[in-house]
């Protein structure tokens, strides 16, 4: 009996034509990283939306290198009141206009909060996330240049190391110029003498030994950021980085 093999399909890569990619900063993250982009025509790709979870400066900066002319956008949402109007300043740049028709934006102590015209009343046996004049209170904190604001992180994620205020995202960011570095994220532990400090939990692209890459990421993080946000704790593993900072509330 004579067995034959049906010829494979070529597939081909570039017959839809998409013209918008939304994506969070860790999936743009891994397709820079795996090159997969390479695999694809992506010459009708017109526009990269990214939101879900603070997007690393580094990250933002190799994107734009890579994809050179396709336009770079922020987007922010919640759950609780969906997703607002968004205009970031530039391709490279963090800073965002959020608001459009419906919703209302402020800052008060540094925190962004929002009024829309249609939100949800609130939840089941916990405490009101609302002001008492209506104001959601998204517990992000920001800058604020003009109409244009910059999403530090939750207040809630600020690691206190001394009383010296340590925000995650920017040391996450430092950390993934490195090289061997997949997926960083940053955040505190209770520490009997600095009240808290700073550890990273780290996917590696390729082996390396533990001891050694720790000690270079230490040496690499004191070249490039203040002592006190050095992390003292480092932990390599290989599992993807899902964590409560980056449960889908911000999209």
């Amino acid at each position: 009996m004579c067995q034959t093999t049906a010829p494979k399909k070529e597939v081909n890569r570039g017959a839809h034509k998409i013209e918008l990619l939304p994506a969070s900063p860790t999936f743009l993250n891994l397709l820079l990283i795996s090159e997969a982009y390479k695999e694809y025509d992506l010459s009708s790709l017109k526009l990269i939306t990214y939101g879900t979870e603070p997007m690393p400066a580094s990250t933002l900066e190799r994107l734009r290198s890579t994809f050179p002319d396709i336009k770079l956008q922020q987007t922010y949402g919640l759950i609780e009141l969906g997703v607002l109007r968004s205009k970031s300043k530039s391709d490279d740049s963090l800073w965002v206009k959020i608001g459009g028709d419906g919703y209302e934006t402020r800052v008060k102590n540094n925190l962004l909060e929002i009024k829309a015209e249609s939100a949800m009343l609130g939840y089941l046996n916990a405490t009101s996330p609302f002001t008492d004049d209506g104001w959601f209170m998204t517990g992000d904190q920001v800058e604020v240049e003009g109409e244009f604001l910059k999403i530090l992180g939750r207040r809630s994620e600020i690691i206190n190391v001394g009383g010296e205020k340590v925000y995650p995202q920017e040391v996450e960011s430092i950390i993934q110029k490195l090289n061997n570095v997949a997926e960083v994220t940053v955040f505190g532990e209770k520490n009997s003498i600095m009240g808290n400090i700073v550890c990273a939990k780290v996917k590696l692209i390729g082996e390396e030994d533990e001891r050694q890459f720790a000690a270079r990421l230490k040496k690499y993080c004191r070249q490039n950021m203040q002592s006190y946000k050095v992390p003292v704790r480092v932990i390599v593993s290989n599992e993807e980085q899902h964590g409560d900072r980056f449960k889908k509330i911000r999209f």
